[in-house]
């Protein structure tokens, strides 16, 4: 704007002067009182105004320029307010000097205080009546406050930058609709293997199989905490990570900050010890499984001495008798073989993959490999399941864990209390229940057994706590139980009931409710 009112100032008076100067009209005094107003004006432009000769001595200056720099007339411009001992290398007054024309420039330079001006430059050609350039004006718009915003600007990015590549975790920023990467650190390599270069620009979501992208672009977008999500690394290898998101603003658009915690080392290490839990689970259960198995092998060594002792008379075998005797081995091994596949089933290593889940069937499932023991133990297991249950969203082997981790715990609490004397024989029940509403299912498991003291229900669900004995428990099958619940985005919970004995709630969300 101040350059604009110069060269207007200029122009004006140059051009008024010579219409005058033709006509041959007004007197001294008009052209003294536009000489004035020139004079004024020149003075009071709220910019820097240099006019300069050939050789960039100046030969007038405003009264903005004087009060900011400690110049003299006569003196190099280039010395006077830039602090140089020779002609500035890119100079826009030597450039309009050259060809007649306008020119602009961005200069920097130190005031009288001594401290570092920038402005922007704009060049004036001054001709003679000839139309010989003879001066250059040089107008100078101050800048210096935007530059000092600019360099702020830069220290804050700097350090945002700083701050941004070296957090540990990985760090994504995502367009809030797409779900494209626009941004990411140097995290991201680290875990990922991606350079930045490489991922910029995909979509979050192929990070993800191809079977859970959906539901996770839904979690996104309503920024929910995902635990222990199966990622893709560039060379296919599956990780585990925890995933945070918040909304943010990237360029004038909405965006998403996603930030992922590498858990594989932890997952891998729980999954090692809940392994080691079932096995030491199937190690208790040896003595009832090798009962359950007697059974069926018994019916199938007399069918077969049967057979052979009528083989050997020669005698020869009713067919009914035969039909019934068949029938028998066959239902036996039928058993026999349920009984191993079941164990075989439980025994396997989790592969982390969830489904609909009917409880009900869990819990049988659960039941029958306990069953012999608890048959032994004179235990009964009272029903009272609600029927079609809506499903749940797990896996069949883990949940089967946290009931038998729970129906051990009730056998050893009324074990416990036979034993103590306090209760007595023909009481021993364990009650497993299952409720639903709209939105979770509810499964409860009850005993009567001695109950949880007061002093130690907040310490029950904690790795290597036991009210056992020493040399009967770990300490790790609660602590484990909770771990898969809270996995499968339920909640466990433990009270003592009034009449004697614990009672354990499990509840999860409904499959399709549950974020």
């Amino acid at each position: 704007m101040g350059d604009l009112k110069g060269e207007i100032a200029g122009n004006q008076l140059t051009d008024t002067l010579r219409e005058k100067a033709r006509r041959g009209a007004g007197g001294d005094e008009d052209v003294a009182k536009l000489v004035h107003e020139y004079q004024d004006l020149f003075e009071l432009v709220p910019c820097y105004i240099t006019v300069q000769d050939r050789n960039y001595l100046l030969i007038r200056y405003n009264r903005e320029f004087s009060e900011n720099f400690d110049a003299k007339l006569g003196e190099y411009c280039y010395k006077a307010y830039k602090g140089r001992d020779e002609k500035c290398p890119v100079c826009p007054v030597e450039k309009t000097f050259q060809d007649g024309r306008s020119h602009w420039s961005e200069e920097s330079g130190f005031d009288k205080e001594g401290k570092r001006k920038y402005w922007v430059v704009r060049t004036n050609p001054i001709k003679n009546s000839k139309g010989e350039t003879v001066a250059a004006m040089e107008l100078c718009l101050d800048i210096t406050h935007m530059k000092e915003l600019e360099e702020q600007l830069k220290i804050s990015e700097q350090k945002y930058h700083a701050i941004f590549d070296n957090i540990p975790s990985p760090v994504f920023l995502l367009d809030a609709v797409s779900l494209v990467i626009l941004d990411c650190n140097e995290g991201v390599e680290v875990v990922y293997g991606y350079s930045t270069g490489e991922i910029i620009g995909k979509c979050f979501l192929e990070l993800f199989r191809p079977e859970e992208k959906e539901e996770n672009a839904i979690s996104l977008k309503n920024f929910a905490f995902k635990d222990q999500v199966r990622h893709l690394t560039k060379d296919g290898r599956t990780i585990y990570v925890n995933i945070r998101v918040s909304p943010s603003k990237y360029l004038g658009r909405d965006a998403l900050i996603v930030t992922t915690s590498d858990t594989t080392q932890r997952v891998e290490m729980e999954q090692q010890l809940i392994q080691a839990s079932k096995m030491a689970t199937l190690g208790e259960m040896a003595t009832g499984v090798a009962h359950e198995l007697n059974q069926p092998l018994s019916v199938i060594k007399t069918s077969s001495n049967f057979f052979m002792r009528k083989v050997n008379k020669d005698e020869p075998i009713d067919a009914k008798i035969l039909h019934t005797m068949a029938s028998k081995i066959s239902s036996s091994v039928d058993r026999a073989t349920k009984i191993i596949s079941h164990m075989r089933e439980f025994g396997r290593k989790s592969l982390g993959s969830r489904e609909g889940l009917d409880v009900n069937r869990v819990l049988r499932n659960a039941q029958d490999i306990l069953s012999r023991q608890l048959e032994l133990r004179g235990i009964e297991v009272v029903w009272a399941l609600q029927e079609n249950l809506p499903m749940i969203l797990a896996e069949p082997s883990r949940l089967e864990q946290v009931i038998i981790n729970l129906l051990v715990n009730a056998r050893d609490a009324i074990e416990d209390k036979v034993e103590s004397g306090k209760g007595r024989r023909g009481e021993e029940k364990i009650y497993i229940r299952t409720f639903s509403d709209s939105k979770t299912v509810r499964i409860e498991v009850i005993d009567t057994g001695l109950g949880i003291p007061e002093a130690v229900m907040g310490k029950i669900f904690e790795p290597f706590f036991t009210t056992k004995r020493p040399g009967k428990g770990t300490g790790l099958g609660l602590s484990i139980s909770y771990g898969i619940v809270k996995d499968f985005g339920g909640t466990i919970q433990a009270f003592s009931e009034k009449e004697g004995g614990a009672r354990f709630v499990i509840e999860f969300p409904i499959s399709g409710d549950e974020c």
